[in-house]
Formats: structure tokens, C-alpha cells, sequence
């Protein structure tokens, strides 16, 4: 019996590259500093890169088409050619032009017959883009109408399992199901139903499985991880008609259907009845699955065991989940297995041995992507009696211990403040009427009061002296003299082209969540522990190892200097204690809602410190609110009934007539409209402007009586809007909601855009507002 009897998988890789290569190569080509043939040289290098690095592990069984070179729902809809009219040429292929206008929106040249008609001259806005389920991993959403067309558009799967080959790797490619690619579309027919495209799209996966069986692919992986989801019986239906389908026409090729990031509940009769070779699921999040399995599923089905977690970045006990796998493997039979990681590995970074200034405590916690798939290779072999992985495993028992018992865990100050928290402390001292009122003439701003989320761009300036301060190269009295500039050329700026609520640019804080974490205690910051979030966006997860304990103010010193160089308000900005939970590698000895109201308890110093101070408006960023949402239905009362409550703990120490503002992103609020009004912020501002301010009916159906900033300017776009394309969007948010109550305000924080895109946007949207106020008062204009 060979000492690896059982195979090893991973259900996909990190694509960025170890160092984010794949992030600076897109700007590149962006940038227009390299060519497409470059870029896809450099695209080329890191595929094999990651199958090498794989092989070289132990991985046995390795993915292929988990690259992208923006997203994998994106390269799905090119791939089926589930294309929108706007950007089509119609062409046999898609170029890369229109596939990264359809993730960016562009502005093309009039006579480029590469693109479709609505790329040239003033361009298309970027297709709508959201989260990938409940993770920090953005997706771009089909789109889908009746009667429409599939064919086969780019032979992407086909060709990179060709790649791979080539270089000696023999690999399982991957592909989105097509009733999961259907659920995460939209129409805009409301009463239209994607799934009831299924029949037309199977035939275009029928023609890829037949093109990679006759190219020696034995083979695929379907992930479906719409199976974790609260299915209605039509979707059940579905899953069984799409598979029986895709099994009887193709059966030349095994099929693997991956679901992950929760448990199958009601789904798992649907789940073990897919006609299909092999299964996974997430032995993580639902370990009650393994029993489950075992009692019902088929005696020929090969069961991924997801073992590892793919989603944060703490050793296993490997010791203990040997002895938990031992009796169940022995009941499946070691044929029948195969041992992967909970979910693709593209959520966590790429390596922890790229680390050098972490304690040394804190990194032996750790493990990135490589380490988890060598966890994966040294459990498959002390599952096989290999003696000589004894040391390993007594290490990764001796390493969680560590981290359980290590003094930096826990502080008693932590737990008596837990303690003291009552009810006072978790609502505003006055309900919004009177404090909107009381706030109104507090500040006397126009209607339609224009303002940014907080930052502003990103500039190589910035990034330099940041790098050089960071290396020491620069002293700490320079780096504050280059801040202090940047920030006031910004107050500047915003003074004179009119805004009327101004924000300080956010030109010190290298990323909205790890600033702050930086300065909290229980933290810990990694050097290269990046992540994608999406396209060439990558973010650095800080990760939150111990009890949360702010030690002094963090932004009080660069509101009061942005302050004083204005008379206009100046919006003080904090992240909030819902985002950076949801944004972090939290730690797992503690329930998420008892972390949370730590960090809320720390983020409810700093707004006191801020009121004290004189700030009179505060934001408090919750974008990831909804993305914590679990998956399935009956959990989300207690998530939101703990999530607001942390977000009320922090913003409600202040007096009436201190506005407090939050931020959210990618947000369906329909569903949660109730649990946001309870967070009971004066003035919410919102992504809406890809939705054409869609997302604003629930708001309207709801009566939501607070101020809200629709956004009308996508910023996830490198397009400048005109006036009158922002000016339409808020008169679609006014057929919804009431003048008083309207912001006019960009989509996002504008850190990831150039000033040259910046300045004519923000421009545009003062225009549109002022122009808004002429037309509801023209005796006033």
C-alpha cells in the first residue's frame, strides 16, 4: 500500500501570485506599459508556477481553470458568451478588450471592431458587481434575458488544461456549475427566472467536458456551492435535471461537485442523488456532514472530505483530526476518498514563510495557503501509517495548544468592560426626528449636500513614502510634513470645486481595516499575507489573534489638523466594529459575536474622543455588514440582532447633535432593511449607481425614515460620468425618496482611482447637485 493510498486535492489555488505579480501586471497593461501578449506571458508563468508548486507539495490531484485573469463568474459568462449587447462585437471570440470593459467599463475608440457598438465613443459602465456568498471575494454579476443565446466564446478551460499538460501536470479543471452561474445572475425582467435558461446552457458545458475528455482530462470539478443556500424545490429539480443531463451526454468524463462554506441541510437528499462520480463538502463549517455522508451516501460516490480550512489562516490540529477521520475512512473505504481543504484556497494568502516580521509566537500559528496543503500531504500520510510524520504532527498539536494557552490571548480589563455594557449604552439619547432637526440647523447645508466616502487616491507618491517610511528611509517628522501637504492640497481641492462636507483624504492609513488594527491590541499585521478581493484589488487581512483593546486615540490628531484648516464640517472617519470582524482572520476560540462587541467597545472610545474633540460628523464604515450574513435563512436574526447591537455600542455615546454617518457596500438590503434601521445612523450612504439606484426600493417599500447618499459615481471604474448621468441617477433616487433626505456622494471611498479620473467626477457630481437645486427651487437659483 503506497504511503499516499489517499489523494490529495485542492479545490483551487491563490491566483495573485506570492508576491501579488498578477495584481501589477494587469496595471501594467492597463497603464498601456506592456502589451496583451505580455501580459498573458505573465498570466502563463503564474499558472505554472502554482502547479509546480502544488506537485512539489504531494498535491495529487490538481486544479486547472481556478487562474483568472479577473474573475471566474466573469470568465463563466465568456464562456458560455452570456455577454450584454453593449459590449458585444458578436465575433467567434471575445476580445480582452470587451472582457475587461465588462469588468471595468471603458471608452474605446469609435472605429474598434474588436468590441461591441456601446464600448465606443463615450463608453459603457462596468457590468454590477457583488460578493462571492459570504466572503470578501467579489464576483461579476450575469446578466441574463429571455430567450437568450449560449455558444461556446473562449475555450479558456480547454486551453489552460492544455497548459498544464504541456508542462507534465496532469490536473482536474474547474468549472462553475451552471445552476450556480444561473442563481448569481440577474434580469432585469424582474419575473424572470434565470434557471429557466438551464436547457439552453447545458449544451455549451456538454461541448467543453467533450473537448477536455478528448484531450485526456478523466475529470471535473462543478462547483456548486449554491447547494449551502436555502433552495426552493425548483432548484433541487434543477441540480438533478442539469447533472443527469450532463452525465448521460458526457460520459466519457468523471464529475466532481464541490459545495463549500456551510452545510447542506435540506439539500443533502439532492446532493447525494446527483448522478455523478464524486462529491465535496465542508467538513469545516458543517462537521456534522461526515456522519451524514457515511449513513447515505452510494457506495461507487468518491467523497472530498474538505478537512482544512480554506477560509482563515490557523494551524490544524492535525493529531486530532486524524483520530476524528480514522474510523470514518475506515468505514468509507480509502477508495472512496480524497482529502482537500473546506473550499478553494483563494482566500487565504499564499505563503506564511513569507513573513519575517511577525513574533515568532504568533507565526507558529499560522497557515497560509502552501502550509495548508502541506498539512493536507502530512495528514493523507499518517492516515496511510506513515510513522515518519510523528514529529509534524506532534508539532501542529503543540502549535494550537500554544496558541489556547498563550498569555496575549486574553485580558481581564477586556472581559469586566464586556461586562459593564448595558442598555443605555446601545441607543442615541433622542430619536432621529428631533436630532435631524436639532442637526440641520446645526450645520445649515444646501439640499442635496454633496460629500466623498473618505478617501482619496492612492497616489505613487503616497504608496513611496509610506514604503520609505516604512524602511526607515524616511524620518517619522518627514512622513508626517509629506501627509500633512497631501492633506491640505486635498481640503483645498474639495473647497473649490464646492463640496460641501469635506473629508481629510485618508492619505496615512494603508487600508480602511488594517490602520486601525495596527494600533489595537490583539492584532497581529502580516508583510505579504495578501489576498485578492477582486481584479488586480488585493487587501491584507490583519489578523485578530487576542482580546481587542485600543491604547490611545487613533484619529483624532488628523481629524483636528484637517479641521483646522477649514471652516466647512470635516467628516471624521472610522471603521466599524462589523467590518473589521468580517474583514479579518478572526480568531476561533471566541463566538464572532463576543469579538465584535470588543471591537465595538474600542471603536466607541474613539467616536467619544472624536465628539470631545470637535468633530461634529462621524463616519463609521460598515461595507461588510451584509456580507456576514450566513447563508442560510434561520440564522440571520441572531447575526443582525448582534451585528446592529455592536454597531449601536459604538456610535451611541454621542449628543444629539452629532451626526453620525456609515457607509455599506454591495448591499441587497431588502432582506435586512429592518435590521438597518435599527443601527439608527442620521445619514447612510450606499453603492447604487450599477444598480441604476435599484437598491433604493427597499429603502422606499420599507419608509426608511433617515438620510441617505445614493451613490452616483461608480468608482470601481477607471469612467468619468457626466453631470447628467449622475443628475438621472438622483432623479430616479428622488421618484423614491424624499429631497430632505438625499446625499449626493461617490459609490465608494476613491483610494483605487487617479486624480486625473477624480478631479472632473467629483466636478460633475457638484454640477448635478447644484443643478438638482436649481430645478426643485428655482426661485433660490
Amino acid at each position: 500500500m503506497s504511503l499516499l493510498s489517499l489523494p490529495v486535492a485542492t479545490l483551487g489555488a491563490p491566483r495573485i501570485g506570492p508576491r501579488r505579480e498578477l495584481k501589477f501586471a494587469l496595471e501594467r497593461y492597463w497603464a498601456g506599459k506592456i502589451s496583451e501578449q505580455q501580459l498573458q506571458e505573465d498570466a502563463s508563468g503564474l499558472r505554472a508556477a502554482n502547479w509546480a508548486r502544488q506537485s512539489s507539495i504531494g498535491i495529487t490531484i490538481i486544479p486547472s481553470n481556478d487562474f483568472s485573469l479577473y474573475d471566474q463568474v466573469l470568465d463563466t459568462s465568456v464562456m458560455v458568451g452570456a455577454i450584454p449587447e453593449i459590449y458585444d462585437s458578436k465575433g467567434e471570440s471575445v476580445s480582452l478588450t470587451t472582457y475587461f470593459a465588462m469588468a471595468r467599463g471603458s471608452q474605446c475608440d469609435d472605429h474598434d471592431p474588436s468590441v461591441g457598438p456601446g464600448l465606443r465613443g463615450s463608453g459603457a459602465p462596468a457590468q454590477e458587481m457583488t460578493k462571492w456568498f459570504d466572503t470578501n471575494y467579489h464576483y461579476m454579476v450575469p446578466e441574463f434575458h429571455k430567450g437568450q443565446a449560449f455558444r461556446l466564446r473562449s475555450h479558456k478551460p480547454i486551453e489552460e488544461y492544455d497548459e498544464a499538460k504541456a508542462l507534465g501536470f496532469q490536473t482536474r479543471p474547474v468549472l462553475i456549475g451552471p445552476v450556480t452561474f444561473l442563481k448569481l445572475g440577474k434580469s432585469a425582467d424582474s419575473s424572470f427566472q434565470p434557471l429557466s435558461l438551464l436547457d439552453d446552457l447545458i449544451p455549451v458545458y456538454i461541448e467543453v467536458l467533450h473537448e477536455l475528455a478528448k484531450r485526456g482530462a478523466s475529470w471535473v470539478q462543478f462547483d456548486e456551492p449554491c447547494l449551502v443556500l436555502d433552495l426552493d424545490e425548483a432548484a433541487r429539480k434543477s441540480l438533478l435535471h442539469a447533472y443527469n443531463r450532463l452525465v448521460k451526454e458526457a460520459p466519457a468524463i468523471k464529475i466532481l461537485v464541490a459545495s463549500y462554506f456551510g452545510a447542506l441541510g435540506d439539500n443533502l437528499d439532492t446532493a447525494l442523488n446527483l448522478p455523478v462520480s464524486g462529491l465535496h463538502v465542508d467538513l469545516v463549517r458543517a462537521p456534522e456532514l461526515l456522519d451524514q455522508i457515511i449513513a447515505d451516501s452510494r457506495a461507487d460516490l468518491v467523497l472530498s472530505l474538505g478537512v482544512i480550512d480554506g477560509r482563515n489562516v490557523w494551524r490544524t490540529n492535525l493529531s486530532s483530526l486524524r483520530q476524528r477521520l480514522e474510523p470514518a475512512i475506515a468505514k468509507l473505504g480509502k477508495h472512496r476518498v480524497q482529502l482537500a481543504p473546506s473550499c478553494s484556497l483563494l482566500h487565504v494568502p499564499v505563503d506564511a514563510e513569507l513573513e519575517t516580521k511577525l513574533t515568532s509566537d504568533v507565526k507558529s500559528w499560522l497557515a497560509f495557503s502552501v502550509q495548508k496543503m502541506r498539512e493536507l500531504v502530512i495528514l493523507a500520510r499518517a492516515l496511510a501509517g506513515d510513522q515518519n510524520v510523528g514529529q509534524a504532527l506532534a508539532d501542529s498539536e503543540c502549535a494550537v495548544t500554544a496558541r489556547r494557552s498563550s498569555p496575549k490571548i486574553h485580558d481581564a480589563n477586556v472581559a469586566l468592560r464586556m461586562r459593564a455594557v448595558d442598555q443605555k449604552m446601545r441607543r442615541r439619547a433622542s430619536p432621529f426626528a428631533r436630532r435631524s432637526e436639532i442637526q440641520r440647523v446645526r450645520f445649515g447645508l444646501p439640499a442635496f449636500p454633496t460629500t466623498t466616502i473618505g478617501s482619496f487616491p492612492q497616489t505613487t507618491e503616497v504608496r513611496i513614502a509610506r514604503a520609505a517610511h516604512a524602511q526607515g528611509t524616511m524620518s517619522d517628522e518627514q512622513y508626517d510634513r509629506f501627509l500633512k501637504e497631501e492633506l491640505a492640497r486635498a481640503v483645498s481641492w474639495q473647497e473649490d470645486v464646492g463640496l460641501d462636507v469635506l473629508v481629510h483624504g485618508e492619505f496615512e492609513r494603508n487600508d480602511m481595516v488594517q490602520y486601525f488594527s495596527e494600533q489595537l491590541a490583539g492584532f497581529a499585521s502580516t508583510s505579504n499575507g495578501w489576498v485578492q478581493s477582486y481584479g488586480s484589488r488585493c487587501v491584507r487581512p490583519p489578523i485578530l489573534f487576542g482580546d481587542v483593546v485600543r491604547p490611545k486615540p487613533i484619529a483624532v490628531e488628523w481629524w483636528r489638523y484637517a479641521q483646522s484648516l477649514t471652516r466647512k464640517p470635516m467628516k471624521a472617519m472610522l471603521t466599524g466594529p462589523v467590518t473589521i470582524l468580517n474583514w479579518s482572520f478572526v480568531r476561533d476560540d471566541l463566538p464572532r459575536s463576543e469579538v465584535c462587541r470588543q471591537l465595538a467597545l474600542a471603536i466607541r472610545g474613539e467616536v467619544r474622543d472624536l465628539e470631545d474633540a470637535g468633530a461634529a460628523m462621524i463616519q463609521i464604515d460598515e461595507p461588510a455588514l451584509r456580507e456576514g450574513l450566513p447563508l442560510n435563512r434561520s440564522e440571520w436574526n441572531a447575526y443582525l440582532d448582534w451585528a446592529g447591537d455592536c454597531f449601536r455600542i459604538c456610535s451611541s455615546g454621542v449628543s444629539d447633535q452629532t451626526q453620525i454617518h456609515t457607509h455599506m457596500c454591495y448591499s441587497e438590503f431588502n432582506d435586512i432593511i429592518g435590521a438597518i434601521a435599527a443601527m439608527d445612523a442620521d445619514v447612510i450612504s450606499i453603492e447604487t449607481s450599477r444598480s441604476k439606484m435599484e437598491l433604493l426600493d427597499a429603502f422606499t417599500k420599507y419608509r426608511y425614515p433617515n438620510q441617505i447618499g445614493p451613490g452616483v459615481y461608480d468608482i470601481h471604474s477607471p469612467r468619468v460620468p457626466g453631470t447628467s448621468e449622475m443628475k438621472e441617477l438622483m432623479v430616479l433616487a428622488l421618484a423614491r425618496l424624499q429631497k430632505s433626505q438625499l446625499w449626493v456622494n461617490p459609490d465608494c471611498g476613491l483610494k483605487t482611482r487617479t486624480w486625473e479620473e477624480v478631479r472632473p467626477a467629483l466636478a460633475n457630481m457638484v454640477d448635478a447637485a447644484r443643478e438638482l437645486r436649481a430645478a426643485s427651487d428655482p426661485q433660490n437659483h
